[in-house]
């Protein structure tokens, strides 16, 4: 048999041994882009993680946010309604005087009969403001004992509605949710077309979700949209009553 030529049989046999390189070389190559693809996709778990941690912490901060917001309304409301408020009973006062000097000017014999005596507006005002302080100075419980002696002793007076109203706000503030819904449906049936109406629906319904009298609070839900569609809390309603 002949013999090859060294220099034939050299390339004969790096011709062979190329595919089996080849292999080798694919798979490392693969194994590489393997271990690339899993550090990419541990890097993208981590950024997601951290993405739902930080929305998270906002979403605390945007709830701890509103609740100082919230806090804020209701102080503001409070302030706001009490300057309105003493500023009608200034005018109730003196129109209430004018009239009583009128009728000392033009009062009957002494034979007639005499008139039924009124309660005195200036006590009136002043057991008012009193339950009034007590509810800026955050003692619920002493305000809401206050309204209450107050719709006790003046159920027909000038101020009787706001005595209701705020009456209704402090017993929630002190955890008392039936006192609060009574308060709050009575402000609402007696003064329907006072823009406080609304609110005090949205109100029972809350103190009546946490009394757990879901069929109370349904109804309330359902008058508060019914009646007020047109204001936030009767839109509001609208869309707990899609819910249930």
């Amino acid at each position: 048999m002949r013999r090859l030529n060294p220099l034939l049989a050299a390339i004969l046999v790096a011709a062979l041994a190329l595919p089996a390189r080849a292999g080798m070389f694919d798979d490392e190559e693969a194994r590489a882009r393997i271990e690339a693809l899993k550090g990419e996709h541990a890097e993208l778990v981590k950024r997601v993680d951290g993405i739902n941690r930080n929305q998270i912490d906002f979403a605390n901060q945007i709830e701890a946010v509103r609740a100082d917001i919230a806090k804020l309304r209701g102080q503001i409301e409070v302030l706001t309604y009490e300057l309105e408020a003493t500023q009608k009973r200034q005018k109730d006062f003196y129109v209430d005087l004018d009239n009583r000097v009128r009728k000392l000017e033009t009062a009957p014999p002494p034979e007639a009969k005499p008139e039924v005596p009124k309660l005195d507006p200036a006590q009136e005002t002043r057991d008012y403001e009193a339950a009034l302080a007590n509810l800026k100075a955050l003692k619920y419980k002493e305000a809401a004992a206050g309204f209450l002696a107050f719709i006790k002793a003046y159920p027909n007076g000038t101020l009787a509605a706001s005595a209701h109203y705020w009456g209704g706000y402090a017993h929630a503030q002190a955890k008392d949710h039936a006192t609060a819904a009574d308060l709050f449906g009575k402000f609402a049936a007696g003064w329907p077309t006072d823009e406080r109406a609304a609110g005090a629906l949205e109100s029972r319904f809350s103190s009546l979700e946490a009394l757990r009298m879901p069929i109370a609070a349904r109804a309330t839900l359902e008058l508060l949209a019914d009646k007020y569609p047109a204001t936030d809390p009767g839109k509001r309603a609208k869309l707990r009553l899609k819910r249930k």
